[in-house]
């Protein structure tokens, strides 16, 4: 703890946001691994810090820099989400004839946002979407388990067996 005391009030504040961003999209990756999903703590761990580090060195190239140069911090966090689409397109699959891996897709791409909500100071937006996340991905799947149960009774009862009893996660 003493080597923080050692640093400019600018590093520390700097490695306080990468660790809050990191934290909160391990918080999430933590219910992504209990619902033993592919991506999990590690990889929304490092998907939220590397957000924040992009936007935090962006914002600390263009302070650097201000009157001397266009440097516009939200460019990066623009290119943050196409660089997250990619990594969202790989993880989403056809798995007989189900698609699936959406929701972790997005779950990463919020992740993203978390920590460029760090990054630009937004603590209290990055910890209310890391909550919100969280409901959606475990209050809401156990609403939505509800409803998929119920319509698959009825689709049973009326004799129609075309219907799939879907588990995939999308």
């Amino acid at each position: 703890m003493q080597l923080l005391y050692l640093m400019d009030p600018a590093t520390a504040d700097m490695l306080l946001q990468i660790t809050v961003a990191a934290l909160l999209g391990i918080f999430i990756g933590m219910e992504r691994s209990a619902a033993y999903k592919t991506a999990g703590m590690r990889t929304y761990g490092l998907i939220s810090m590397g957000s924040c580090l992009f936007v935090v060195i962006s914002h600390a190239i263009s302070s650097q820099y201000i009157g001397l140069t266009s440097f516009d911090p939200l460019r990066v966090a623009s290119q943050i989400i196409v660089g997250i689409g990619f990594v969202g397109g790989g993880i989403i699959m056809t798995q007989e004839h189900k698609i699936i891996g959406i929701t972790t897709a997005a779950g990463l791409w919020v992740s993203a946002g978390i920590g460029m909500a760090v990054g630009f100071h937004l603590y209290g937006l990055a910890i209310f979407v890391t909550l919100m996340t969280l409901f959606i991905f475990t209050v809401l799947w156990h609403i939505e388990s509800r409803i998929k149960q119920y319509a698959h009774h009825l689709y049973i009862n009326r004799g129609d067996h075309t219907h799939r009893d879907s588990k995939d996660d999308v």
